[in-house]
């Protein structure tokens, strides 16, 4: 049975709405889309509707079809591979720096790869049909889509290099600063268990690479969470590979993300992150 609500809902419905109308007022706040030319950017604005991502959902399933497009503000998405006994493993990850539409670019009307929401946040979505005008369309945002799929590409063929080289605990701190630069907080929104399936171990063996890092100071680990305390002392404790990446960034990424060129170090995965005091953790080992 319901309860009345009394005077005090009156009083807090208008100042909901308001907090609702603030937080959209910025909208979008994905880098991709700030980058187009703001007339374009108001003419697309009638097709982009905003959606929250909860942690673990699933945006898009494997084999399902491709209806919509997904412009991260905040938040991590990761594209998956979905194995026959339901197994996952991570493919590639994406923020508020890219968009889900790398097969849609070319095409495509059905996902080969599951979208799960890693770490919560918002996003702009776009019909898989509005997407396929403004290709044709607007020269600007088919250049711009060109550019973010070679882009993505290149951090595709980054992480298979490094994932055959590098360590598991290496391997685990990467992923751990690709998730904190893209949401710009050390404090991480995850389960040991999802981590685990991310990169493709037991349970067991992300535990032990996880205690290895948080013996030396690095990271914390709490309830469906992980804590990144030196920031700086992990990106040392990697492994630098720069040369064939610093290259690929020349000409991979959108005009946005060059307009500060950071050091040659700071380009082993598509970020925008490039304060002086928080610089591109591309430079992450692998």
């Amino acid at each position: 049975m319901a309860t009345p609500c009394g005077s005090s809902c009156n009083q807090s419905a208008p100042i909901v709405n308001l907090q609702r109308m603030s937080a959209l007022s910025s909208w979008p706040r994905n880098r991709l889309l700030l980058a187009l030319p703001s007339s374009d950017l108001q003419q697309l604005m009638p097709e982009l509707e905003h959606t929250r991502c909860q942690r673990e959902q699933v945006l898009m399933d494997a084999d399902s079809p491709l209806d919509h497009i997904f412009f991260p503000d905040s938040g991590v998405v990761s594209a998956v591979a979905v194995y026959a006994d339901g197994s996952i493993i991570e493919m590639a990850t994406i923020g508020r720096e890219g968009c889900t539409a790398v097969q849609a670019v070319f095409g495509a009307e059905n996902s080969s790869v599951r979208l799960l929401v890693q770490i919560p946040g918002g996003a702009a979505k776009m019909s898989r049909a509005a997407f396929t005008r403004a290709m044709r369309s607007m020269p600007s945002f088919q250049t711009l889509m060109y550019a973010y799929v070679q882009a993505f590409l290149e951090q595709v063929l980054v992480s298979v290099a490094c994932n055959g080289a590098h360590s598991l605990k290496q391997r685990l701190a990467r992923w751990l600063l690709m998730m904190r630069d893209r949401g710009d907080n050390n404090v991480l929104q995850i389960t040991q268990s999802l981590l685990a399936e991310m990169v493709g171990v037991q349970r067991p063996t992300i535990t032990n690479a996880a205690r290895e890092l948080e013996s030396a100071g690095l990271i914390a680990r709490g309830r469906r969470q992980v804590s990144i305390l030196d920031r700086e002392a992990s990106r040392r404790h990697l492994v630098n590979v720069t040369s064939w990446s610093e290259r690929a960034s020349l000409f991979t990424f959108p005009k946005h993300t060059r307009k500060k060129r950071a050091s040659t170090e700071s380009v082993i995965y598509i970020t925008d992150n490039t304060s002086p005091t928080c610089p591109q953790s591309g430079l992450v080992g692998g």
